[in-house]
């Protein structure tokens, strides 16, 4: 099977970038992306339809299936009951992952209105969230229909230590953080 554009740039240029710049004595220390997880919630009195429809447009955007989220607990102040779908959610590895990537990055978000680019706000374990408040931003996704706003989170999980790391190789693979005076703001040593 032919490789994903992006994972082709990563293992030709990436990896050498950054080994180069961080010295790494063994590959397997270079940082990677290892996985990306996308959330989307529903409010909780939303009907069946409402539903299937956040699937079946999850599925379309991620080009996998996801699964329905149900509510844990009950939860009187926000009108939840346990059992109750809450949202869904899908975890992409591999060939997908790449792919979905890709177009978050080279397609769906210079879709966003005035977009001037992404904050570089890390865990502290080298994860980055992003939230995005509408994913009808995605070409998949009609936007003739007159529907609800539905955000959703998207959370690239890499294998570096440290956030710096993960920025590096973020940044390499072409998210588009803030600049700031000429250079992207790097999270904090």
């Amino acid at each position: 099977m032919d490789m994903p554009e992006l994972q082709r740039y990563y293992k030709e240029n990436v990896r050498e970038e950054l080994r180069a710049a961080r010295c790494y004595g063994n590959v397997h220390e270079i940082p990677a992306l290892q996985k990306v997880v996308i959330n989307s919630a529903i409010s909780s009195d939303a009907d069946k339809f409402t539903i299937e429809e956040l699937v079946k447009d999850v599925a379309q955007i991620s080009c996998q299936k996801p699964v329905v989220v149900l509510a844990r607990k009950s939860i009187s102040n926000f009108k939840l009951r346990a059992g109750v779908p809450n949202g869904v959610k899908v975890t992409l590895r591999g060939r997908p992952m790449y792919h979905f990537v890709l177009k978050f990055i080279k397609i769906a978000l210079p879709m966003i209105r005035d977009f001037q680019g992404i904050s570089p706000r890390f865990d502290g374990n080298g994860n980055f969230t992003i939230g995005v408040r509408d994913y009808s931003i995605f070409p998949e996704i009609s936007v003739d229909r007159d529907k609800k706003v539905v955000g959703m989170d998207v959370t690239f999980q890499t294998t570096a230590r440290t956030d710096r790391e993960a920025f590096d190789l973020l940044e390499s693979l072409g998210m588009p953080f803030v600049k700031k005076k000429g250079a992207a703001v790097a999270p904090a040593v």
